[in-house]
């Protein structure tokens, strides 16, 4: 009896300490030093070894605490630990806030341990890729590039720095793929801002979403999105760069920031590129007088040097009551660019060139807990005053032995042109998301864009069809809600509504006599409704599974729709392209000791796409012009592993198939099946992977000074150039094998780098487009310095 009444009296002191510490917590927001939410941050209360995680907002509680002194230690990968000591007293909820810092300088391998940005944007629910760009800001890498070793995508160049680029994402190519800077949509940035001239040195991560695209991306991408989120490094600092490499090529780059105690801030992003691509090809020559005839000839290209220089800055306020984040800008670029041949290498110049500007100013707004708690509101404005111009005037005709031969009177190596257009566009979006409760939220977002032509051309200044109107208004909205069903498991749904305007004028003859011309002013729209889901389950801790399905819209360009003068052809009869995309893919992530890591992930895509924009030759086959040829649908596969030896070793490799055919069984006007009915679609690669592997050393002659030596390689099988039954019995695109390496050496935990790069190294000839090779072997060295918190 005396006992029992023991054990009670235990049970009853027990539940009183209980009942006492209950009410005893400590709270908070963890945030970078921009005042973003840091998501997945560890909270630790050292002496009792308890803690947890910021959610989603940034928030954390920790509950049940007895009442005395503790040392509160919060950990987040790539930023400084911040520790306190607080006294926490009975019953009180104390509340702490800590604002974390970017950490060290340089290369770091990726690790598993702890939640960065990028592994967050991949465990969501949507087909995506992400790159931390940490291990890529010492190489000479542009964005482009560093895409490349992407699985899904493929980057196609005609030459070297600054040539025509095409992008192609999961068999989609071109304007059907979005490109984002921050959210914010890149139509309308010009041609002095592309993704091959911009230096992978400006992001800090680059995001590709395959098929399906999140809600705040509004965009009308068709087959994905390409989002890169700039560098952020904490607080004040200066990132400066330059290279040298081959064909005479300079490239520099200086990133800087100051954060005043005051929350101003002011940023300047300034870059530039310049190569003479003076590198050599093979090819037939013809003597310009003669007409003999020299086979396989190795020559330099020496009409194809390229330059350009960008400025971004931007001045503003951080961390206010009335704004977490408040900038104004301008971003003013140009670039000149020479053309050296045509579609192929038998076209060859030496005079045409083209160059054109951006002047662009900004607005950028963030305001957390806007007016309700968990309310957040981003808003982002630009306005492209940029202009084009497209230069051939000289009347001549040359060969790759720089022999020419000129022609009198008024001609020109093309197209005779000084036409000059500035597309006047801008840009507004407004994203704004608010949590119902812990597992209910629902975003709003909105893309409104805007567009103008005005142009002329000295040459031809009673040109009435430069007066003509070419206007469009094109807004994309979007619903989204998300269901938190568990911990393991997420679901999203969307819809959007597409509207497009175009403003524009047809031409008449209003006499029947013969040269009288007039023009009559005409104005089409276009409306409809797209939607989409994306679900996520984690069955374990190790594999995440995920499933999407949209039906997807891409409104025509402005380009297809008006033409560009020069060589395009307006068609403002185009209907939008549109597509129901389908991807299910798995992630599988294993730590086989404190040391070794494995990631593999892999997707199975399904893509059904109608309308497909396609350029045709027009009436008088003097000009190209877009139409809805095409449909077509792609079965295929992308898949990557990586692996991860302490912070030793890094290497990976993919693949990515995809089997894209023509699904139009009858062309236009003909009742019999077309010969290239469920042909593969020519001229586009459908095998192609990447592998790479990086070795870091720490504390090479120095502590605090690292070593690194990466390899990669790409890969791209040989692939059909025409229709396979229209009588092609081979691959006309031989098969592509290209090896890169570089060393790198960081001195004061990165303050100082300098990189040596081979491109290239068995310096064999690679064709992304057919005849026009890319350069051979290159090499290049890299200065950087980077220093914070100043």
């Amino acid at each position: 009896m005396q006992y029992k009444k023991l054990l009670l009296l235990g049970i009853c002191c027990a539940l009183s300490i209980f009942a006492y510490s209950q009410n005893t917590a400590v709270s908070g927001h963890i945030t970078d030093t921009e005042g973003n939410p840091i998501v997945g941050a560890t909270i630790l209360l050292q002496e009792i070894s308890k803690g947890g995680s910021s959610d989603s907002k940034g928030n954390f509680s920790i509950k049940n605490l007895s009442p005395g002194i503790y040392t509160v230690e919060v950990r987040y990968i790539g930023y400084s630990p911040k520790i306190k000591k607080v006294n926490l007293k009975r019953n009180q909820t104390l509340k702490l806030d800590f604002q974390l810092s970017e950490s060290a300088y340089g290369l770091e391998a990726v690790t598993i341990s702890a939640k960065s940005k990028a592994k967050i944007t991949k465990e969501l629910a949507y087909n995506v890729d992400v790159i931390d760009t940490k291990q890529l800001q010492n190489s000479t890498l542009d964005i482009g590039h560093a895409l490349d070793r992407i699985s899904g995508v493929r980057i196609r160049e005609s030459g070297g720095v600054g040539s025509r680029m095409s992008f192609s994402l999961n068999g989609f190519t071109g304007k059907q793929v979005k490109f984002f800077i921050d959210g914010v949509p890149m139509e309308n940035f010009g041609s002095s801002f592309q993704l091959n001239n911009i230096p992978v040195n400006l992001a800090q991560r680059i995001e590709v979403y395959k098929g399906v695209v999140p809600i705040w991306l509004g965009s009308d991408a068709l087959g994905g999105a390409v989002n890169i989120v700039t560098s952020k490094a904490p607080g004040s600092y200066i990132d400066a760069s330059y290279s040298y490499g081959s064909f005479n090529t300079h490239k520099s780059v200086i990133n800087a920031e100051y954060v005043g105690k005051n929350g101003l801030i002011a940023q300047i992003n300034a870059f530039q590129n310049y190569s003479d691509n003076n590198y050599k090809v093979n090819v037939d020559v013809a003597d310009i007088n003669t007409g003999k005839y020299y086979p396989e000839q190795e020559v330099r290209r020496f009409h194809d040097s390229y330059h350009n220089e960008t400025l971004i800055a931007k001045i503003g306020v951080v961390n206010k009551s009335y704004a977490d984040r408040m900038l104004f800008g301008v971003t003013l670029g140009q670039n000149y660019s020479e053309i050296q041949t045509g579609a192929r290498l038998v076209s060859v110049f030496g005079d045409w060139h083209r160059k054109g500007n951006i002047v662009m100013p900004t607005f950028k707004y963030k305001k957390n807990d806007l007016i309700l708690d968990g309310l957040d509101l981003t808003l982002n404005a630009n306005y492209n005053l940029g202009k084009e111009q497209n230069i051939d005037t000289v009347n001549r005709r040359y060969n790759w032995f720089q022999e020419y031969r000129q022609y009198e009177g008024e001609g020109s190596e093309r197209s005779r042109s000084l036409y000059k257009y500035s597309n006047n566009t801008g840009v507004i979006t407004a994203n704004a998301n608010y949590p119902i409760n812990e597992r209910h939220s629902i975003s709003i977002n909105s893309v409104f864009n805007s567009f103008n032509r005005k142009g002329s051309d000295e040459l031809y200044p009673k040109n009435d069809n430069y007066d003509q109107p070419r206007k469009s208004i094109k807004n994309i909205t979007g619903l989204g809600y998300k269901y938190e069903i568990s911990e393991k498991w997420s679901t999203s749904v969307f819809l959007k509504h597409f509207h497009q305007s175009n403003k524009y004028s047809q031409s008449y003859n209003p006499t029947g006599n013969w040269g009288d011309l007039a023009y009559l002013n005409q104005v089409n729209t276009f409306n409809t409704i797209g939607y989409g889901i994306a679900s996520t389950y984690f069955i374990n801790e190790i594999v995440q599974l995920k499933a999407s399905y949209e039906k997807s819209y891409r409104l025509p360009e402005t380009d297809e729709l008006y033409g560009d003068l020069v060589n395009l052809q307006g068609n403002i009869e185009l209907d939008p392209e549109k597509s129901d995309n389908y991807n299910l893919g798995a992630q599988y992530f294993l730590d086989l000791n404190p040391h070794n890591q494995i990631t593999i992930n892999g997707n199975i895509i399904y893509r059904d796409a109608r309308d497909f924009i396609r350029p045709r030759l027009n009436n008088n086959q003097t000009m190209q012009v877009m139409d809805n040829l095409f449909n077509v649908t792609n079965l295929g596969f992308d898949g990557e592993i990586r692996y991860f030896f302490n912070d030793l070793v890094s290497a990976g490799m993919n693949l990515t198939y995809q089997n894209v055919r023509n699904d139009t069984k009858y062309e236009e006007g003909q009742s019999v099946e077309s010969v290239v009915y469920r042909d593969r679609i020519p001229n586009m690669p459908f095998l192609f992977g990447n592998a790479d592997v990086s070795l870091f050393l720490d504390d090479v002659f120095a502590t605090g000074n690292t070593l690194t030596v990466g390899y990669n390689m790409l890969y791209v099988h040989a692939f059909y150039l025409y229709w396979p039954s229209l009588g092609s019995d081979k691959l006309d695109i031989p098969e592509q094998i290209s090896h890169d390496i570089n060393v790198t050496y960081s001195i004061q935990n990165g303050k100082y780098n300098i990189t040596a790069e081979c491109r290239n190294i068995t310096n064999d000839r690679l064709y992304d487009n057919f005849s026009l090779q890319k350069p051979g072997r290159s090499f290049s060295v890299k200065l950087r310095y980077f220093i914070n918190n100043l």
